[in-house]
């Protein structure tokens, strides 16, 4: 089957388009014929090493498609049905067909076409789970979201809309914060124009937020500690710019008895009836229309490297998929 292996550690150059052998379904795991994988900041850290992984090996962790095969032991998904996944132990996402292990598996409902499906993967469970459990956002919060044009962050600008929260968005650039804006965003701040961090002390009178969810990192994490009010939390679920400096926890107590956390999707769905719930939640509010997938780019699996390039250097909105 075709494949974007990765041979060497390093930049987008490193993806390359091969033939390798086609997976097998094992016990407790299906075989999808892949249509659509998704693009995540995390493939860039298994690119990079930052992730170590054995070399060669086929990146991606997401993935929608069909199933082709079921192995041993596997009877609560039939061959023929489409499923979606967020992540595999092996990765393997960038191919014509991988193999899942049957409890990471999500059946996709009619009338959701697979681009869709692929968006609500791992960026839609992302944003459920920290819009609902990370913290419970309801109508007595003001929340900051950065990268709010992008994947999870406008997923996660609308989810706290339904739940009634004031969403303050971070974007780079007029065209990002008019897509931050259309999520349903109360404010939105340039933050190349604009100290974010002294806008949103101007917004909430000088408060601060109850939350902020910051999946940037590095660049970010001052502006985002000044900006938590007093007993506030501080949400770390990415870095894209960069992992944050060593952190001295002394800083949370002189902060205002400030909360932080480091949540990952992976212990928010390690029960099934959890992930299916959160899945179940996400497809009946884009059936319903609303919840907006916005994908904002699609390559063909070949220009897997151009697609990564894309994603890094922040040039693109909304999800970034490759079909196959």
């Amino acid at each position: 089957m075709k494949a974007i292996l990765v041979s060497e550690t390093g930049g987008p150059e490193v993806l390359k388009l091969a033939d390798v052998e086609k997976p097998v379904a094992g016990a407790g795991e299906v075989l999808v014929k892949q249509t659509v994988a998704g693009l995540n900041f995390v493939d860039v850290s298994f690119r990079l090493g930052r992730n170590p992984k054995a070399l060669p090996f086929v990146i991606g962790r997401e993935g929608v498609g069909t199933v082709e095969a079921i192995g041993p032991g596997v009877t609560e998904i039939a061959a023929g049905q489409r499923v979606g996944y967020s992540e595999t132990p092996w990765l393997g996402g960038y191919a014509e067909y991988n193999r899942v292990p049957v409890g990471e598996t999500v059946p996709i409902p009619d009338g959701i076409d697979d681009q869709v499906a692929c968006a609500a993967m791992l960026q839609g469970l992302t944003a459920q789970y920290l819009s609902s459990s990370t913290h419970a956002v309801g109508p007595a919060d003001a929340i900051l979201v950065h990268a709010a044009a992008g994947g999870v962050g406008r997923l996660l600008v609308q989810l706290a809309k339904a739940r009634g929260a004031t969403v303050i968005a971070t974007a780079g650039g007029p065209a990002k914060c008019a897509l931050a804006a259309s999520a349903g965003a109360d404010h939105v701040i340039d933050y190349r124009a604009t100290d974010f961090a002294a806008e949103v002390k101007r917004i909430t009178d000088g408060k601060g937020v109850t939350v902020v969810y910051d999946a940037v990192g590095a660049d970010t994490f001052e502006g985002s500690f000044a900006s938590t009010r007093r007993r506030g939390l501080l949400v770390l679920y990415g870095a894209a710019s960069g992992r944050i400096p060593p952190f001295d926890t002394q800083r949370l107590s002189s902060g205002g008895s400030l909360f932080m956390t480091r949540p990952t999707l992976t212990d928010h769905k390690r029960e099934r009836t959890e992930l299916l719930g959160r899945a179940r939640e996400l497809f009946e509010a884009i059936a319903a229309k609303k919840l907006e997938m916005r994908i904002g780019a699609v390559y063909p699996l070949a220009q897997a490297a151009e697609a990564q390039r894309a994603l890094e250097g922040r040039e693109t909105t909304g999800k970034v998929l490759l079909t196959i």
